[in-house]
Parts: C-alpha cells; sequence; structure tokens
C-alpha cells in the first residue's frame, strides 16, 4: 500500500506521518481511523487498533493512525482551549477531514468509516461529528469531550439540518476524569443525541484517565456490526 502522510494540510501538522496497517481501500471492508493523545503517538493507538482487528478475527479492516507534531493535537489544555482559530486545532481538524476524504476517495463508503479517539484524539473524534454531521461507521471517543471553540451556543452542529443518521457512538470516561469535567461529557453526550447520533455512555468511578475492558468490548461490538452491515 502507498504510504499516507498529511502533506495535502496546512500547519503544524502537515507532513507528519499517518501508520497504516491492513489492506488499502480499493480492498477494505472498513477503516478505522486512530487518534492518539497528548504526549502519545502513532505507534501506541496503533496498538490499541491491532487488539481490536486480533480480537475480531478479521484481516480486512484498514487501520490509519496519524502523527500529531511534538505528539500534541493542540497546545493547550482541554479547559483552556478558546481560540476556534488556534492554528493547531486547525491543522489537526484538517488531518482528521483528510483521512476521511482519502478512504472516500478510495471507494470506502462513510458509513464503513470509524473514528477512535483517546484523550485528544477523542476530542478530535467529537469534534469532528459536531462541525460535520454525517452518517459514519461508528464513533469512540474515550476519555475525551467536545473542545469548547468547536461548539456553537449550545453544541449545535454547523449545519443543523444534517444529522447522523443514527450512527453509533461510544463515549467512555471516568466520572473524575482529572482533564474532561464530566458537565462537558454530558453535554457532549446530548449534542450527539440531538444530531440523531445513537449515543451510549459508559461513565465509571474511579477509572482514570485510561481505557476500559468494558469500552474495548463495546468498541468491537458497534465494529462487528457496523462491517457486516
Amino acid at each position: 500500500m502507498q504510504p499516507f502522510d498529511l502533506s495535502t494540510i496546512e500547519g503544524p501538522h502537515a507532513g507528519q506521518p499517518v501508520i497504516t496497517e491492513g489492506p488499502g481501500p480499493g480492498k477494505a471492508a472498513a477503516a478505522l481511523i486512530l487518534l492518539h493523545g497528548r504526549g502519545s503517538g502513532a505507534q501506541q493507538i496503533l496498538g490499541l487498533g491491532r487488539t481490536i482487528v486480533h480480537s475480531l478475527g478479521r484481516r480486512d479492516l484498514l487501520l490509519l493512525a496519524p502523527h500529531a507534531m511534538r505528539s500534541t493535537w493542540y497546545l493547550p489544555r482541554f479547559a483552556e482551549l478558546k481560540d476556534p482559530l488556534d492554528p493547531w486545532l486547525v491543522s489537526a481538524r484538517q488531518a482528521v477531514d483528510a483521512l476521511i476524504t482519502k478512504m472516500t476517495a478510495g471507494g470506502i463508503a462513510r458509513e464503513k468509516i470509524f473514528l477512535l479517539g483517546f484523550s485528544q484524539g477523542a476530542c478530535l473524534v467529537a469534534d469532528r461529528a459536531l462541525r460535520i454531521p454525517q452518517r459514519y461507521g461508528g464513533l469512540f471517543i474515550l476519555s475525551g469531550a467536545s473542545l469548547p471553540p468547536a461548539n456553537r451556543e449550545e453544541d449545535e452542529p454547523e449545519n443543523p439540518a444534517a444529522n447522523m443518521e443514527g450512527t453509533p457512538v461510544c463515549i467512555g470516561c471516568s466520572q473524575e476524569d482529572p482533564h474532561i469535567p464530566l458537565a462537558r461529557l454530558r453535554a457532549t453526550e446530548e449534542a450527539l443525541r440531538k444530531a440523531s447520533a445513537s449515543v451510549e455512555t459508559l461513565v465509571y468511578p474511579g477509572a482514570g484517565h485510561t481505557v476500559t475492558p468494558e469500552e474495548m468490548s463495546l468498541v468491537q461490538e458497534i465494529l462487528t456490526r457496523g462491517i457486516v452491515s
């Protein structure tokens, strides 16, 4: 498969690598875009993708893991990110959008494109869903929530006439997450429901900023349903 990178975007993440595994877009049954958290990287989140693929026993799932400049999609902390034109955030959004465009241009229907993010990556998944509310194969928002500058007055999508047409969404987070306020997570959940997503939220007391086995089970279930449908 021809190497991917983020050469078509602008800003800090331009030219950053995208690690891929699995068949190319013309042969893959579905694509799973994996977005890492702050201080992590493409290799680490790809490891999570490999675990998912192994558990499903499939060889027809294309994994794509872009790497952020300095392992950071945006510099301010979640609660401090106020500027919707922050160049790091704009560039990160372009990276996500470019990969989805690349997949659809390669022949993978948007209904077969899944996005999984952890921490900062999860915030980008929620951000994409509310900016461009369309039908996706599934969205996995793990220890994240919608970004404050991405929201309209009440988390309304940019195009209120568009909707997610029942896209399955898994939101998982600790009740006392040190980075994601529970109120922000609940607002994200409500906004996605308003956009006609089918949302299942898993909130755990004392889980910490991590991915739980219960979240992984739900991710696997949604992927299985979405790939074979």
